[in-house]
């Protein structure tokens, strides 16, 4: 599987398992609890396969700074959090963040 595709997919999932988080009622809550706990796994695991190809700090700020992004946008989409300017611009300074590691080159 191409790093790229890894990558992304490691960002979904742990996407996943942070929303399933709030779901989770203090892991009280057993197919929630399932989905964060197997989605950190699976992140994380992919994650080790990707820092064979790539650096680590790269990956891992490419990997966070999507998934704040990603998670920071369901909150105000799904959510119903607030969209305060404030936030939007910081999303904003995020993705431009992500975009600029992945310019710079991540290896």
């Amino acid at each position: 599987m191409p790093v790229g595709v890894m990558l992304t997919l490691a960002i979904a999932v742990e996407v996943a398992a942070t929303v399933s988080l709030r779901y989770s009622d203090g892991f009280t809550r057993l197919v929630p609890s399932a989905i964060v706990v197997v989605g950190y796994a699976t992140s994380f695991y992919l994650l080790s396969l990707i820092l064979r190809e790539l650096s680590v700090g790269t990956t891992y700020a490419i990997w966070a700074g999507a998934g704040t992004a990603a998670i920071a946008v369901i909150g105000i989409v799904a959510l119903g959090e607030p969209a305060t300017a404030v936030k939007l611009a910081s999303i904003a300074l995020i993705i431009a963040g992500v975009i600029g590691l992945n310019l710079s080159g991540a290896h």
